[in-house]
């Protein structure tokens, strides 16, 4: 912590860590006579403090929307039959808002404590001011390389000082994560922090303070709602038939199709898509979905008009899978042959680069490319 590392000779790194965590707190609009925080990869750091070993977790799937990292809804039996130490609000493919009235319900009755992790969506919480704080979350970690447009980092807060009135309480009762929360961090699980990571990170909450960063933020929303609209215009099937924040989620089982076939013709024509899990897959190597995000391309400057032209080259893009796969057959290996020399891909990749081409990326201009070959 600062003011007390076991290494000497950071004064200065002290005064940036401070800085950012005042910046932080004023960022997401917390009390710091409530709440605290602490650095870096966050997930592991949260559950080695918050849940010793052989504890019970609870989250979401992969398929149903969940993060990688830990896997909403359980049957009420199954619930208070092996109740969890933690609940995990949040996940990295669900297009929805949270409902975290309801999250925080369950975890109160179940004793357990109650994680957001609001790694993708941590910008549109400071838009919508829907913080999970309000309702006395106890943990929350966001990773700044996603919406909030930071360096790949994260932050953990936490709650400090005394808890809320509560029967069967004491009356003193305080909050005990701190110390836990500090020591699964150093020496458990890390020596030394990144320093260049802190910085970057004070640079990035600066930043999201600023006008600019609130008009990005209300543009993320409309860019993919415009996206998604765009595709069921189409016939195409999204997962909620919609979406509420930054992602929209295709389901492209009812085309016979699998994600990572059509995240391979994207790649080939400068598209940029992931394949994703969707509720009812078996798999994680050949899912069901794919899923598209807006904030890369809101940060250069595309708008609703723009995005919808985005759908119409994935439209083209889904039109060339389901050819090639039928003309090649549906194993990979068959379909893969397909790919070779593809007039149709080299016709969407022209267009694609032409249509890119005429947005600028923040901090760098392609005018001003030495290699633009």
């Amino acid at each position: 912590m600062p003011g007390n590392r076991y290494y000497g000779g950071n004064e200065y790194i002290d005064e940036i860590e401070n800085l950012c965590r005042a910046r932080a707190l004023q960022a997401f609009h917390l009390d710091p006579t409530k709440w605290a925080i602490f650095w870096f990869p966050c997930k592991l750091r949260c559950l080695h403090s918050s849940s010793p070993a052989h504890d019970r977790i609870m989250g979401l799937d992969l398929p149903s929307g969940g993060h990688l990292t830990h896997g909403y809804y359980t049957s009420g039996v199954k619930r208070f039959q092996l109740p969890p130490k933690l609940i995990i609000c949040g996940g990295s493919a669900y297009p929805r808002d949270w409902d975290y009235k309801r999250f925080r319900s369950v975890a109160d009755k179940c004793g357990a404590l109650l994680l957001c992790d609001m790694a993708h969506i941590s910008a549109l919480l400071l838009l919508s001011m829907k913080l999970p704080t309000r309702l006395s979350t106890v943990t929350l970690s966001p990773h700044y390389h996603k919406s909030l447009r930071g360096p790949r980092a994260g932050m953990i807060f936490y709650r400090k000082g005394p808890k809320p009135a509560k029967k069967g309480q004491p009356e003193d009762a305080v909050y005990d994560f701190e110390d836990k929360i500090n020591f699964a961090v150093f020496p458990s699980l890390q020596g030394g922090p990144h320093n260049h990571q802190i910085g970057a990170l004070a640079v990035a909450l600066k930043q999201a303070q600023s006008p600019g960063f609130k008009a990005y933020a209300k543009q993320v929303k409309a860019n993919a709602v415009a996206i998604g609209n765009y595709l069921m215009s189409k016939g195409y099937k999204l997962v909620t038939e919609g979406t509420e924040n930054h992602l929209v989620l295709w389901d492209l089982r009812p085309l016979g199709l699998t994600g990572n076939k059509v995240e391979k013709v994207c790649d080939l024509a400068n598209i940029t898509v992931n394949k994703n899990a969707v509720f009812g897959d078996s798999s994680a190597l050949a899912p069901g979905g794919v899923r598209i995000g807006a904030p890369a391309m809101t940060s250069r400057g595309l708008v609703e008009k723009d995005f919808e032209q985005i759908g119409e080259f994935l439209h083209r893009a889904v039109t060339i899978t389901l050819n090639i796969q039928k003309e090649h057959g549906k194993l990979l290996k068959d379909f893969n042959k397909g790919l070779v020399d593809s007039k149709e891909i080299e016709a969407l990749k022209a267009d694609v680069e032409q249509f890119s081409g005429s947005f600028e990326m923040p901090g760098f201009l392609m005018s001003e490319m030495k290699y633009k070959d």
